[in-house]
């Protein structure tokens, strides 16, 4: 009998041993599952942190926007008010008008003259310069056409191309001109000395048909004959 009490008292031990193991383990499990908990909790708390601290930047960056947006505008607003304020004031580097509707200051005839005293003392760019102007602020003038031919004689030596395109222009803007005659004829002087001899003949053809009482013509007539094949 008393044998069997201590078995029994033994199995007990062990049954409270085997027990005390399995309560171990499930505390250590509790633990485990507590600390993983509460490193979920932590990560959780910080996410919340960075995405408060990421909408507060993107508020702000969103605030910038806007002032630099109002910044924007209230600057453009300024420039249109300058602009307009700046239209309605007179240019003071604008040329005054005269009655005419001509720039006020020297008349055509004086811009002519001068142009034409400088072409004669030989300052050619000069007198260019102020030919061209004289045809800018004068283009229908009845001096217009001896403008024209100047500037043209002017690129003669230096740009015959050049002067060829002005006489162009002459004979195209003032047909009925004297110095169209003159032009026409200089235009095929210059087809000769390319060696374009149907252009030069074409030319002084032109002269003859246009202008057949002018000197020109005469001279056109000589051309011609010299020229034929």
């Amino acid at each position: 009998m008393e044998l069997q009490v201590q078995a029994l008292q033994a199995q007990l031990a062990k049954s409270d041993t085997a027990r005390a193991a399995e309560q171990d383990t499930v505390r250590a499990a509790v633990r485990v599952l507590q600390q993983a908990l509460a490193t979920q909790q932590a990560y959780l708390v910080q996410m919340r942190g960075d995405l408060r601290t990421e909408l507060i930047s993107v508020e702000q960056q969103l605030v910038a926007i806007q002032e630099l947006t109002g910044q924007s505008q209230q600057r453009l607003t300024e420039l249109r008010s300058r602009l307009e304020t700046r239209s309605q004031q007179p240019d003071p580097n604008a040329v005054p008008v005269g009655p005419s509707g001509n720039p006020a200051g020297p008349g055509p005839d004086q811009m002519y003259d001068a142009s034409l005293q400088q072409y004669r003392r030989g300052s050619t760019a000069t007198a260019r310069i102020g030919f061209r102007e004289f045809l800018r602020v004068f283009p229908t003038h009845e001096r217009a056409p001896d403008a024209f031919y100047y500037v043209g004689e002017s690129f003669e030596q230096s740009a015959p191309d050049s002067a060829a395109a002005v006489y162009e222009q002459l004979v195209k803007g003032y047909p009925n001109s004297p110095r169209a005659a003159s032009a026409l004829y200089k235009l095929g002087h210059f087809a000769e000395q390319r060696g374009d001899k149907t252009s030069a003949r074409n030319y002084y053809a032109r002269v003859i048909s246009a202008y057949p009482r002018s000197p020109e013509a005469d001279l056109a007539r000589q051309n011609q004959q010299r020229l034929r094949p």
